[in-house]
């Protein structure tokens, strides 16, 4: 069966197993395609992870897709109806990690970008991309240090659509303009271990703690404002005891995350939580972990173009939103590029049997093509 130009790739992609941080060569193949449109490539390797930033053009202002080659692993093999790393198809979708998330988008990026040149090889300003291997990964040595040396030579990003998988129902049903910051803690409480039939002896840490977090867990962090929720707290792991019904823990472990909204600050979030553990006189100690601030893009010419390219290209009204999880959006927006996120339906990723429909890659491209043209072709024409 003869496939679209982008179906192809995505399922050249997907036939890699680039599960992070590696990249099994998909980065390779979007390269030699991207040099043969006159792009500029740049290979900014960052420990084990592999980066490229590609450029075509000097002037402003600056068009960058931002996007990732690395997959989450497949989980159990015998679960999948077919080979998650071999790219099938059955009832029009095409299966396999990173379908959705996002070897489709990708795909669907460059082959717009091919036609886009193609009609337009004089296009205004510059067009760019930029590809990690570490967005399902630790996300330290990917899209952030190619921003920091970005930033070193101070070679600013306008616009920015990174190819998430962002619809929900229909393809481009949903923009993300924005998403929440993440802040995690791994809080350790203290206490003396012994036998359960000598409480005058022992310190149970779950007893001692249990107020403390009925505390935090019922704290109203902020109220959240018109483009975000209010900031949410989830405990997704409490560890203590030793398997013995007949022994005190001498110490209790819980994990727990923050997704906040632009109405809080990681430093207020910290001292909150610090502050209600200490007023229960705990013995403990947190190890935070910081992810990323929430971003937003309120408006302007990136979102009006995308909009107008949905609504031109699939008849969609489209509608802003900030859910889900976080994004490599977090580090590129505070250099004050406009962001948004516009993919794949997102039913599946992460999942068994990942899957879009291949008709929406083809549509994907074209949207993707025509936000192209609203912004880089004078007059529009």
């Amino acid at each position: 069966m003869t496939h679209s130009a982008t179906i192809e790739l995505a399922c050249d992609l997907i036939s890699r197993k680039s599960v992070t941080p590696e990249d099994a060569g998909c980065q390779e193949v979007l390269i030699a395609r991207l040099e043969k449109m006159g792009f500029n490539i740049e290979k900014m390797p960052f420990g084990e992870v592999k980066n490229f930033w590609a450029r075509r053009g000097t002037q402003k202002p600056l068009m960058c897709f931002a996007g990732h080659t690395d997959v989450v692993p497949s989980g159990p093999l015998e679960q999948w109806n077919s080979d998650p790393f071999q790219a099938t198809f059955h009832e029009g979708y095409l299966y396999g990690r990173g379908a959705a998330d996002m070897k489709g988008g990708t795909a669907a990026w460059l082959t717009a970008l091919e036609r886009f040149i193609d009609n337009h090889p004089d296009h205004i300003g510059s067009i760019s991309m930029l590809i990690t291997s570490d967005e399902e990964g630790p996300f330290v040595n990917g899209t952030t240090k190619v921003i920091d040396a970005l930033e070193a030579r101070d070679e600013k990003i306008d616009w920015c659509v990174i190819g998430e998988a962002s619809s929900t129902d229909k393809l481009g049903d949903i923009i993300k303009n924005g998403r929440r910051g993440s802040l995690s803690g791994k809080l350790k409480i203290n206490g003396v271990q012994g036998h359960v039939a000598y409480p005058h002896l022992v310190k149970n840490p779950i007893h001692l703690s249990a107020a403390a977090i009925a505390e935090i867990t019922a704290q109203r962090w902020d109220e959240g404002n018109d483009f975000f929720p209010p900031t949410s707290f989830q405990i997704s792991n409490y560890n203590a005891g030793t398997g013995a019904n007949n022994i005190v823990p001498g110490e209790a472990i819980l994990d727990f995350n923050f997704r906040f909204s632009t109405q809080s600050t990681e430093a207020g979030l910290k001292a909150q939580v610090h502050a209600i553990l200490d007023s229960h006189q705990l013995d403990y100690s947190i190890d935070w972990a910081f992810s990323g601030n929430p971003f937003l893009t309120t408006g302007g010419a990136l979102i009006d173009a995308t909009k107008e390219a949905i609504k031109s290209v699939t008849g969609l009204d489209t509608e802003l939103s900030t859910s889900g999880g976080t994004s490599d959006g977090r580090f590129i927006a505070p250099t004050g590029a406009q962001v948004i996120e516009l993919g794949p339906v997102n039913a599946t990723i992460h999942k068994i049997n990942e899957r879009v429909k291949a008709q929406d890659l083809d549509t994907l491209s074209s949207v993707y093509e025509n936000i192209l043209a609203r912004l880089l072709v004078a007059n529009n024409d």
